[in-house]
This record gives structure tokens, C-alpha cells and sequence, in this order.
């Protein structure tokens, strides 16, 4: 079934590459400081988390074995240059739309192909686990790249706790629907609520993070607080944020990005330089701070972990 969006997401709206290099050169200018106000880049509060978030970090935990030998992204910039399409188009204005976001308390619902379908206090996760700190790199599909240290826990302890049925052959996640909170929302950008699924196996592996942090800090409201996805062999449009249901399911889910662009946004979406998006390639990247670009890796690098799940698979036609 074919459905047409109302409103769909301009070429404008998406970030270009020249524009992103020029954009950091201006902002790296001292005469600029009007915009950096503007943007709210010179208030702590708007740089990565509110005022309640600022004085709160996690504890007990532990250094994961999930560490890379690459020199982590600033915070402030994982928490400056975000796409969050609830909050804003723009990759600057979710830190400042955000600042108000309620995250507190939190609930998550779980249901579907499960034995103890339950609706979640988010604590009834974080405390009975040790939270790990993983770095991960995040590729995202307009060709540009980041190491983030997360803080979190392994899907693959959800998945224990809930107990899925013979039936569950994948997992749906929703994030949260609040316009009023979420001015994006109010634009017909997207089918919304954003809606996302990985297939059982890809949620169970020991990669598979849902993220509470990151750099020991709470996860900032534009990042995806209190809770979000991070699959790191796949394009960062798989790593819903700020999820409030999670479904396991007997069928493939229909996802927000396939819906809205099944040509451009397939269902895996794994990191693959050998599968261009229609509008631009995907063979390079360029890192977050980084001048030139760098060759785009298979599976963002994670291939020797997990290249069996896809034996035997068409990865341009499964894309």
C-alpha cells in the first residue's frame, strides 16, 4: 500500500554537507557570538541538559568491553547537533525546544508476543541492572558520523524479563506523542508517532543497547531522554528516542522512515558503503570535527560482530 504524505520533508529541510562545513567555520568565528545566543550555545543549560538534568548523574557503572580506540565527540557537541525531528528539522533546535521536556516520571508499555506484558516504571529496568558505559560510533544516513560514549543497558535483558511467546519474530518500538510538548509534531513532517523495529535476533544481540546517558551524565532531553534505542551497525535513524512502547510481533512492523520514504529508508537500514541513498553516496563519512572524510565502514565497522545475522541476505535488496 502506497501512502502519499501530505507534507513531504523538502531537500532544504536536510542538511547539506558544504553547508555543515560552513557552518561550523562560522560558528568557530568570536565575532559570531550573537548566534551562538541566539542558538542558546552560550548557556550550560541549553548545551546538553536542563538545570535539573545538570546536577544528576548516573551511577555504579561500569566500563563496558564495547570500547573504541577512536577519540570520543565532545559533548558538547553530540548534545549541540541532533536530529529529532519531534522537536525540529533543524539540527540545532532540539536542544533549545527540548529544554522543558517532561521525563519524569516515565512509563514504558510492553506488550504483544510476550508472557508478562506490563506497563513499566523506567526504574523497574535501570535498578535491578548495572548500567555500562559502551562507545559507540552513530553513522547517520546524511553521510556524517560520531563516537558517543552511552550509558545503559543490554536489550537483550528486556527481553529476558518479558519473556517473548514462540510468536515474537520482531520488536516494535513507539516513541512518545505529546504535540505540546513536542512542537514537531504539530507539522506534518512525518507519520507520527514515530515508530521503529528490529527483528528479534537484532534486538537480542549484545550490542544492542536502550541508552539512559551519556558521558555518566543523564541523557539529555534532545538525545532521546529518558530512554532510547542505539543498534550501532545500523543508520542512526533506526535508534528511536524517548520510547514509551515496546511491541513484540509476530510480523514485520511498518516503520515511520519506510513509510515515509520505502525508496530512500529501507527496513535494516545497516550501514552498507556499497548502498548509496538515491540523493547522495554513502561510501564516505565525515566525523563530527573532522576536516576530511573517511571511508564509510561495513556495518559501521561492527562486521566480524554481527555480518552472520545477515547470512545468505540480499543486502541491496534488503537494505
Amino acid at each position: 500500500m502506497i501512502i502519499k504524505r501530505t507534507d513531504p520533508i523538502k531537500p532544504s529541510e536536510i542538511t547539506d554537507e558544504s553547508v555543515y562545513l560552513n557552518r561550523r567555520e562560522f560558528l568557530g568565528n568570536a565575532s559570531k557570538t550573537a548566534l551562538a545566543l541566539a542558538t542558546g550555545m552560550a548557556f550550560p543549560e541549553l548545551a546538553g541538559l536542563n538545570a535539573a538534568q545538570a546536577a544528576l548523574k548516573l551511577g555504579q557503572i561500569k566500563k563496558s568491553s564495547y570500547v573504541l580506540d577512536e577519540e570520543k565527540t565532545p559533548f558538547k557537541d553530540i548534545s549541540r547537533y541532533n536530529n529529532f525531528y519531534e522537536f525540529s528539522t533543524d539540527k540545532e533546535g532540539p536542544a533549545l525546544l527540548a529544554k522543558n521536556f517532561k521525563t519524569d516520571p516515565w512509563t514504558l508499555r510492553i506488550d504483544g508476543e510476550v508472557k508478562n506484558a506490563a506497563t513499566y516504571q523506567l526504574e523497574d529496568f535501570i535498578k535491578p541492572y548495572t548500567l555500562e558505559e559502551r562507545v559507540y560510533r552513530l553513522r547517520c544516513v546524511e553521510a556524517w558520523s560520531m563516537v558517543v560514549p552511552w550509558v545503559g543497558f543490554s536489550f537483550a535483558d528486556v527481553i529476558k524479563k518479558v519473556e517473548p511467546t514462540s510468536k515474537a519474530k520482531y520488536v516494535e518500538f513507539t516513541t512518545l506523542y505529546d504535540p505540546e510538548q513536542m512542537p514537531g509534531q504539530k507539522r506534518n513532517v512525518l507519520p507520527w508517532p514515530y515508530v521503529e523495529g528490529l527483528r528479534i535476533d537484532e534486538a537480542a544481540h549484545p550490542l544492542t543497547l536502550l541508552a539512559v546517558g551519556l558521558y555518566g551524565k543523564v541523557l539529555p532531553n534532545q538525545n532521546g531522554a529518558p530512554i532510547r534505542l542505539v543498534v550501532p551497525w545500523k543508520y542512526g535513524f533506526k535508534n528511536i528516542k524517548s520510547i514509551v512502547r515496546i511491541r513484540f510481533t509476530e510480523k514485520q512492523p511498518r516503520t515511520t522512515w519506510n513509510i515515509a520514504g520505502p525508496q530512500e529508508y529501507g527496513f535494516y537500514a545497516n550501514v552498507n558503503p556499497a548502498v548509496d541513498h538515491p540523493r547522495w553516496s554513502q561510501a564516505k563519512e565525515r566525523r563530527i570535527g573532522d576536516f576530511f572524510k573517511r571511508e564509510t565502514l561495513m556495518f559501521n565497522g561492527y562486521a566480524e560482530e554481527v555480518a552472520s545475522l545477515y547470512s545468505g541476505m540480499d543486502l541491496k535488496k534488503f537494505y
